[in-house]
């Protein structure tokens, strides 16, 4: 099998980040990890080509120092990677999934694709729908299990109450893992200096015939969130409390 796996390169949501410029923050000094997501993706296709056989193939898109996250997964287990190279820290998911297509199109025929239901770092809930409606293949997002049965991927999926439901996606297919699908390994000290040593494929967003000034969505301000309030106690009876309640929340802290 030819398994893709769309990964990104993201702060650690522990980090603490400063902001720089009106829409930007201060990589220089911030901690990144590979989005913790797509870890779960990584296991499930290094799991398929175990038993199935094939490659595995990391895909990201992102700045040159993206370039650790994919060899993050290639310590996993990962045979190889491709990372499109983008000067931008916010790159919107219509361009980032175009140039995903663009990159793994030009690399060879997937029989499989995985990402993470979400990146940490935006939260845009868009990217994987994105690249599955560019290349005309079926979706199935936040999987918790997943097999392989006469050439289809049948998956599971929370839908909420506790439910889930059991869907079968013909492959080639996209698939959104998320936490419980599986364990991602913990990579060792030789699978370390293997995944140095791995082929990574590099290109820009030219080299796709694709532009970041073609982008639809534009970042206009990034802020701090401000420090949240200290916790009150209203005393009284009932009424009164929450007749003062209710003035704080519209008077004072204008939610209502």
């Amino acid at each position: 099998m030819k398994i893709y796996v769309c990964v990104k390169h993201v702060p650690d949501t522990a980090a603490n980040i400063k902001t720089a410029g009106a829409n930007g923050f201060d990589d220089a000094v911030c901690k990144f990890i590979a989005n913790p997501y797509d870890e779960y993706a990584v296991e499930q296709a290094v799991r398929l080509m175990e038993s199935q056989g094939g490659e595995v193939v990391v895909v990201s898109v992102g700045k040159e120092a993206a370039m650790a996250t994919l060899r993050s997964a290639m310590a996993m287990g990962a045979t190889r990677g491709i990372l499109v190279t983008v000067e931008s820290q916010f790159l919107d998911s219509e361009i980032t999934s175009q140039a995903l297509k663009a990159a793994i199109e030009k690399d060879g025929k997937p029989d499989l694709i995985f990402t993470g239901k979400v990146a940490v770092d935006t939260e845009g809930f868009q990217t994987a729908y994105r690249l599955a409606e560019a290349m005309s293949l079926p979706v199935v997002n936040e999987i918790l299990k997943m097999e392989l049965r006469d050439g289809k991927a049948v998956v599971e999926r929370e839908i909420g109450g506790g439910s889930r439901e059991v869907l079968e996606a013909g492959l080639p297919c996209v698939l959104g893992a998320t936490k419980g699908l599986n364990e991602p390994r913990y990579p060792k000290f030789p699978d370390i200096m293997k995944a140095k040593k791995k082929e990574v494929k590099q290109m820009t967003l030219a080299d796709l015939g694709l532009s970041a000034a073609a982008a639809r969505i534009e970042l206009v301000k990034l802020e701090k969130a401000p420090d949240r309030s200290g916790a009150k106690i209203i005393p009284g009876p009932s009424r009164e409390a929450a007749q003062a309640l209710v003035h704080i929340l519209r008077n004072v802290e204008k939610v209502i």
